[in-house]
């Protein structure tokens, strides 16, 4: 009753299209859980995302989600969780993402789950790191450990807003490190991020992963932003 009465005063509100949940919805209301533009690309091996690191890593598999475009739900859904300190955001889609990945031939070998990590100092300025807390719900709904202390991101990069897709892979060129290879060895690692562009921060992490012995790696992102 104490619950009903305060969400009179102060309605929760879908943080996707802003309007009010109805009593049995969380964060994400139906409509939108029904409407947001999945891209079913865990059930396709040359889907758009994998296709990003033909050539340039190798990749077992790759997906992300929802499609991204500016100005769309998916972008506010985003925006939310990264700059409005909407934490339950990344843990939701990580939950609704990893039942997805379970019935994929593609995702069913994963032994562990590690999220691209921030520098210290961005993370201490926004207080969390997005990415940690969607790994947290594809390991809930997985039922495979995600780590956060495995991989640092050692040097600070600027922002990979408009950058080309050049300076994109220069700008994260060698900025990770792993800290304890021996927990990673002759494991198949589900490395994850929140927006995947041109694929280049991803990359740079994965080759450096792919210097452990007997190692394999795919990539779950919450949304694919396409160029």
């Amino acid at each position: 009753m104490i619950k009903d009465f305060i969400s009179l005063i102060f309605p929760e509100v879908c943080v996707s299209c802003g309007k009010s949940l109805a009593k049995n919805e969380y964060c994400i209301c139906t409509l939108c859980l029904y409407h947001l533009p999945v891209t079913n690309y865990h059930k396709q091996a040359d889907n758009p995302v994998s296709k990003l690191f033909w050539g340039r890593a190798n990749i077992h598999s790759a997906a992300a989600f929802y499609s991204f475009g500016k100005g769309s739900k998916v972008q506010h859904l985003v925006h939310q969780l990264k700059y409005r300190g909407r934490k339950e955001i990344g843990v939701t889609v990580g939950k609704l993402y990893g039942k997805e990945l379970l019935t994929s031939d593609l995702f069913k070998s994963i032994d562990v789950i590690l999220p691209i990590p921030l520098h210290i100092k961005k993370k201490r300025k926004r207080g969390y790191n997005q990415s940690d807390l969607f790994a947290e719900g594809l390991s809930e709904s997985m039922n495979i450990e995600y780590k956060t202390n495995v991989l640092a991101r050692v040097t600070a990069s600027s922002t990979q807003t408009k950058k080309s897709r050049f300076n994109r892979w220069k700008n994260v060129e060698s900025i990770f490190e792993v800290k304890k290879p021996e927990l990673l060895e002759r494991k198949h690692i589900l490395l994850v991020d929140d927006v995947v562009t041109t694929g280049s921060t991803l990359e740079a992490c994965a080759q450096t992963i792919l210097k452990i012995p007997d190692t394999k790696v795919s990539i779950a992102a919450i949304a694919y932003a396409a160029l």
